[in-house]
């Protein structure tokens, strides 16, 4: 049976040229596409990436999934060759603040080798000090002033000597002790003796005695001076022992970097710093064990060795830096902290670098959705691209250690291209909320969510499809197969001329196709395979799709699939499930009676019905009165419902199914039950076309297909649609052999012939329609209606 405004097989899916498909397949060449499509983000990447101009960042906007990170990876790599390699960068100690760390500059690979050479420079220094100090020369100075201090102190000490021998008093010294003691018969006394003597004895030595430590005292009175004559020195001679030991070991340095300014400036300020700490740990005389001088050594080069930020290799090109968790302190880099004697210490060493400081010179990648959610970074991002300098200050609920000295590092200068991957809707808040976002990110990169289906696309398309397989590790893709992956992706995109841009769907694909291909123990993947996965996945996610279609077989939920019913209408519905989309049909119906309460949509009323919905219902009110009652005033209570329906419901795309219902109740005209329809309106009764209209048609025919087919069933959708079918090898199957019906209408009219099988009826010149049509029985009903309200109301 053919049914009024039905399609025919070829307008029920897209036939993509299989020749060339085949042609892509053997040419090698397909393989080298980076882009399928998408000439738009194209040409702004090359803009954006092309010019070199404070604020020229670029936004990449588009749904997750399209293949922005890669295609913006690849294109970039093309770039990185052109640039050329960025500077080094290492933090230096500042030895007269070390709060402060210096910044220095150096070019590409050179920061590793210097602090190759630093190393050597520390190695030597251990070599030479302290043996250095054990040198016949400077241990001959050494005793020299060493002696000097003992002459005089001998000098001092003979004279006070010689005077009390005179005085028969002898002198002792014991451990830099002085003491006196009386001489009686040629012999000092001791203390037991020295009581034996008599008073006037006694009181004589004492006050001899006393007058000896006095001039003792006279005489070592330039004791101090002496001794700090000598300490000074004997410093001086460590110091310019240390100076002549590694004065050849930094001129050798200076040579080498003589063309540097930076190093030179570091080596300069260096010298005296380092005199002083040779002097200080490493001139002792005694000998160390092992653990000493690894102790030295790590002195050592925590002061002198640089802190590599950012090391490049020689004609590596730009970085491209992709950060996945962009917090304050990955971004800008951060000062480390450690616990030495239960105090919190830092040094130059501790600078760690973020980020901006390895994409310097460079490229970075964020995704914006996850930057703005970090607290600060946002605003510092903003400020560094705007100063062009970083500084690696501390944001304030970082500082934990409240006592804590923290570091001060000199600012880098920053020069880097942001790419920020974000989604349309963060796009436009941005440019509403932040008046900055302009001035920082001028170039908009838009990725479509669809890619015309041309002879160029399905050439790309082929080729990153082969590539993909060849990651993969497979030898190849079948024709066959390939067609199907084309036809997956225009499903995807709904549309019979354009391909889906979320080429990651199609990846996934491949990959679960890739299992099947396993198990079967084949490298070549065909048809069978991909058809495996497809089932696989449907299977998967199919519990909630199958519980649905269960309900309706058992008659839990009523929908008829053949005879007629007034008022009583199969709409069609999609619902969405995790990832899994499917269709199913759904009794839309409506009751009609006299009374002045207008369209009241149950939905609505019970505030299941979202705003969309409640649209479609309250521009039925508007159809009617522009259709019906232009002689008299539209008056009517009328009630709507989904039936058997106990969640939101959003869309339009049940106003034209409403309508239909409507009029069937309004007229008392029975509607097929065979057909199911799906399609918006406007007041105007032209039938605008809907979403999912795939899955609708497909859930209507399993219903159909499981009831048995009659050869009289079939779905209706907008006119619209028709490009967006891309419907199942079933349903295709089923149209081939007449048994089921896919039909298009334009208008409200052309939907009531179908369902009703009945002349629909056209206005006469004179403002009425013909006897017996539908419009004229819904004119009448009106009128009726407002005969009996409005003449209540005279009553």
């Amino acid at each position: 049976m053919h049914l009024k405004y039905a399609l025919s097989l070829k307008e029920i899916t897209a036939k993509p040229s299989r020749r060339l498909i085949n042609h892509a397949l053997k040419d090698d060449k397909a393989m080298q596409a980076t882009f399928i499509g998408q000439a738009r983000a194209r040409e702004a990447l090359d803009f954006g990436l092309g010019i070199d101009a404070k604020g020229y960042n670029l936004y990449v906007m588009g749904e997750q999934a399209t293949g922005r990170f890669t295609l913006v990876h690849e294109y970039i790599a093309k770039y990185v060759q052109k640039v050329l390699t960025p500077d080094d960068w290492c933090y230096i100690n500042n030895f007269e603040d070390e709060r402060e760390p210096f910044a220095l500059r150096l070019p590409p690979g050179e920061s590793k080798q210097l602090v190759k050479e630093m190393g050597k420079l520390i190695d030597e220094l251990l070599d030479t000090f302290p043996a250095a100090f054990d040198n016949p020369g400077y241990q001959r100075k050494k005793v020299t002033i060493t002696r000097e201090f003992d002459q005089r102190y001998d000098h001092a000490i003979d004279s006070v000597e010689q005077l009390a021998q005179a005085q028969n008093v002898a002198l002792y010294e014991d451990n830099g002790n002085i003491s006196f003691s009386p001489i009686v018969d040629g012999k000092p006394i001791n203390d037991a003796d020295f009581a034996k003597l008599s008073d006037d004895q006694r009181q004589n030595y004492y006050q001899l005695i006393d007058e000896l430590e006095n001039r003792l005292s006279e005489a070592l009175i330039e004791l101090p001076k002496w001794k700090r004559a000598s300490s000074e020195q004997l410093r001086r001679l460590k110091k310019d022992t240390a100076e002549q030991g590694i004065k050849p070991l930094l001129k050798a340095l200076e040579h080498q970097y003589a063309s540097d300014l930076g190093i030179l400036k570091f080596l300069r300020q260096l010298k005296p710093h380092l005199v002083e700490t040779i002097v200080e740990i490493l001139a002792d005389d005694k000998k160390d064990d092992k653990q000493d001088e690894y102790d030295r050594r790590s002195v050592l080069e925590e002061q002198y060795l640089p802190n590599i930020l950012v090391s490049h290799e020689l004609e590596t090109g730009a970085p491209v830096i992709y950060e996945p968790n962009p917090t304050h302190q990955n971004l800008f880099g951060r000062v480390e902290y450690t616990n030495v004697s239960g105090s919190v210490f830092t040094n130059y060493r501790m600078i760690r670098p973020g980020a901006l400081h390895r994409a310097n010179g460079g490229y970075l990648l964020l995704d914006v959705d996850k930057l703005i959610l970090q607290p600060y970074a946002w605003e510092t991002l903003k400020l560094v691209l705007k100063s062009g300098h970083l500084k690696m200050d501390l944001p304030q609920p970082d500082v934990g250690m409240v006592n804590s000295i923290t570091l001060n590092p000199q600012q880098i200068p920053i020069n880097v291209k942001v790419v920020l991957l974000g989604s349309r809707e963060l796009y436009y808040n941005l440019q509403d909320f932040d008046d900055e976002f302009y001035e920082m990110f001028r170039v908009l990169v838009d990725f479509d969510h669809e890619i015309q289906l041309d002879k160029q696309t399905l050439y790309d398309f082929v080729g990153r499809v082969r590539y993909q397989v060849k990651e993969l590790g497979l030898n190849s893709i079948s024709p066959k197969a390939m067609y199907r992956l084309v036809e997956y992706s225009l499903r995807m995109a709904e549309h019979q001329q354009r391909l889906s841009a979320r080429f990651s769907d199609v990846i996934e694909l491949l990959n679960e196709s890739l299992y099947f291909c396993r198990q079967r123990q084949e490298l070549d993947l065909d048809v069978t395979h991909i058809e495996a996965a497809l089932s696989a996945k449907t299977r998967r996610t199919g519990r909630v799709s199958e519980a649905v279609l269960d309900d309706i077989k058992q008659g839990q939920i009523l929908i008829a699939t053949e005879g007629v019913d007034v008022g009583k209408v199969n709409g069609l519905t999609v619902l969405e499930v995790g990832d899994s989309l499917f269709g199913t049909p759904a009794r839309i119906t409506s009751t009609v009676y006299a009374g002045a309460n207008g369209v009241v949509d149950i939905e609505r009323e019970v505030e299941l019905g979202q705003p969309i919905h409640s649209k479609g219902v309250m521009l039925l009110t508007g159809y009617l009165g522009h259709k019906y009652a232009q002689l008299f005033p539209l008056t009517l209570s009328a009630n709507i419902a989904i039936e058997q329906s106990y969640g939101h419901i959003d869309g339009d795309s049940a106003s034209l199914a409403e309508l239909v219902a409507l009029i069937s109740a309004l007229t008392n005209i029975p509607t097929r039950q065979d057909l199911a329809i799906t399609g918006s309106i406007n007041q105007y009764g032209q039938v605008q076309s809907v979403g999912g209209v795939n899955e609708k048609i497909e859930g209507f025919f399993k219903l159909c297909q499981h009831r048995g087919l009659t050869g009289t069933q079939g779905a209706i959708i907008p006119k619209s649609n028709q490009i967006s079918l891309m419907l199942d090898k079933d349903v295709v199957a089923a149209v081939k052999l007449g048994k089921f019906h896919i039909c298009v209408v334009e208008t409200v009219d052309q939907a009531l012939e179908l369902l009703m099988n009945k002349e629909v009826g056209v206005m006469n010149a004179k403002g009425r329609y013909p006897k017996g049509t539908i419009n004229y029985m819904a004119v009448s009903s009106l009128l009726n209606i407002a005969n009996v309200v409005n003449g209540a109301d005279e009553d």
